[in-house]
C-alpha cells in the first residue's frame, strides 16, 4: 500500500492555507480560530476558581491543568495552565462571564490576551547604542570624547537608527556606579549638539539616576532607559510620570556589582513575567501612562548564559504584558566569544536577533545599526 504524504503546517497565515485547498471562502475566516492553538498560564487562583475553570474547559472539549490537590480544595493558591484553540478559549471566556468568584474578570483578561496577540501587527525598530563611557564591555572609551561621540551619533542616524540610546554609566557585570555629575558632563553636550543641529530622532537616556533623567529630559531627551526597572532611585518614577515620557523598564536580578554572583531562578520566565507585571502596575499607579512603558527582559542582568537563551526562545510570552518588548543582546557574553573583535560579534548578534524578529520582538537595541536595518529590509 502506498504511503500517504503528510506534513506539519507551521504558519501565521492559516487563512491562505485554507484557500490553497479550496475551502469554502465564505466560512474560512470563522474556521481559522479552530486551528490556532494557545497555552495560557494563569497565576494565583483559589480552589473554587481553579475547579470552575477546569470544568469550563472540559465543557468546550479542551482541558486545564491544575495542581493535584485542587479537587479537594486543599490548596491556598493554584497556578493553572489552560490550553485550547482560539475558538475554544473564546468560548471559555464567554462562559466565565456568568461564573462567580470574580471569574468574569478572568474571562475578560483571556479575551484581551487573545486579541492582543492576534491583532498585533509586527514591525521592528532599531535602537542604536551610543556609549559615552570609558569602560563599556563592547566599546568603552571609543566615544568618550565629544567629537567622536557626535561623529558616531551621526553614523547611527545615517545608518538608519529609529532611535538612539545614550548612556554614560556602564552597567556591565561588576561595574561600579558613576556619579550624576560625571554622567551629565558627558550627556548634556551631546544633547546640546542634537538641539542646535535640529536633529529629529527619539533619544533615550540610559541611566538609573532621576537627576540625570530630569536634566536630560530638560535638555531634549525624549525617553529614559532604566536598567533597574525604576528600583534604584526612588525619585525616578515621579520624574517619568511628571514628564509624561516613554520609559524602558528592565528586569534585573540584583545590581550590576553583584548580579552575576550565581544567579538562580525557580522558574525563569514566570519570575521575569511577574516582576515586570508588578513594575508596570506600580508605574501606572504612580501616574506613568501604560502606553509609555516598554519592557526589557534584561539579557545578562542577573542571568546565566542558559537563562539568556531561554529568554530568547520564549520571549513571545512577554507579549501578554501588553507593552512593546525591547531586546538587548548585542555583543553580550551569551555569544561566548570574549576575545573576538566587534565585527565577528556583530555577525553572531544578527543571527540571534533574526530569531528575535521571528518571535515578534518590537525593538532591538544594537551596536551595528546598518547590519540590522539590512536584515529587517530582507525579512519584513
Amino acid at each position: 500500500m502506498k504511503d500517504f504524504l503528510v506534513k506539519e503546517l507551521v504558519t501565521d497565515d492559516f487563512l491562505s492555507e485554507l484557500k490553497s485547498i479550496d475551502f469554502d471562502s465564505s466560512y474560512a475566516k470563522q474556521v481559522v480560530d479552530k486551528y490556532n492553538y494557545k497555552n495560557i498560564k494563569i497565576f494565583g487562583l483559589n480552589a473554587a476558581q481553579a475547579n470552575i475553570l477546569k470544568q469550563t474547559a472540559l465543557s468546550v472539549g479542551t482541558d486545564c491543568a491544575t495542581p493535584k490537590n485542587t479537587i479537594t480544595g486543599n490548596i491556598v493558591k493554584a497556578d493553572c495552565i489552560l490550553g485550547g484553540s482560539i475558538s475554544q478559549l473564546k468560548k471559555i471566556a464567554v462562559k466565565l462571564g456568568v461564573q462567580p468568584f470574580g471569574l468574569r474578570q478572568l474571562g475578560r483578561q483571556i479575551e484581551k490576551l487573545i486579541s492582543a496577540t492576534l491583532e498585533k501587527k509586527h514591525s521592528v525598530q532599531i535602537m542604536g547604542i551610543l556609549n559615552l563611557t570609558n569602560n563599556s564591555f563592547s566599546d568603552g572609551g571609543m566615544y568618550n570624547d565629544y567629537d567622536k561621540a557626535v561623529e558616531h551619533l551621526n553614523k547611527l542616524i545615517s545608518d538608519g537608527a529609529d532611535s538612539v540610546d545614550i548612556g554614560a554609566e556602564s552597567t556591565k557585570p561588576y561595574s561600579e556606579p558613576v556619579s550624576e555629575t560625571e554622567q551629565l558632563d558627558k550627556i548634556l553636550p551631546v544633547l546640546d549638539y542634537i538641539r542646535k543641529n535640529n536633529i529629529d530622532i527619539p533619544i533615550s537616556i540610559d541611566t538609573r539616576s532621576s537627576e540625570v533623567a530630569k536634566q536630560s529630559l530638560n535638555a531634549g531627551a525624549t525617553a529614559i532607559n532604566d536598567v533597574s526597572g525604576l528600583t534604584y532611585d526612588e525619585n525616578m518614577t515621579r520624574i517619568i510620570a511628571d514628564y509624561g515620557c516613554p520609559v524602558i523598564i528592565q528586569h534585573s536580578q540584583g545590581t550590576p556589582d553583584i548580579m552575576q554572583n550565581s544567579p538562580y531562578y525557580d522558574n525563569l520566565m514566570d519570575e521575569i513575567y511577574t516582576d515586570l507585571y508588578d513594575k508596570i502596575s506600580k508605574a501606572v499607579l504612580a501616574g506613568i501612562k501604560k502606553e509609555n512603558i516598554i519592557i526589557d527582559p534584561g539579557i545578562g542582568f542577573g542571568k546565566t548564559r542558559e537563562h539568556n537563551f531561554e529568554i530568547l526562545r520564549r520571549i513571545e510570552e512577554l507579549q501578554g504584558l501588553d507593552c512593546p518588548v525591547l531586546l538587548g543582546l548585542s555583543r553580550k557574553s551569551l555569544l561566548n566569544m570574549p576575545d573576538a573583535d566587534n565585527d565577528t560579534k556583530d555577525i553572531y548578534t544578527i543571527a540571534l536577533n533574526t530569531l528575535a524578529i521571528e518571535r515578534k520582538v518590537d525593538i532591538l537595541r544594537v551596536h551595528n545599526v546598518k547590519l540590522h536595518k539590512t536584515l529587517i529590509n530582507m525579512l519584513i
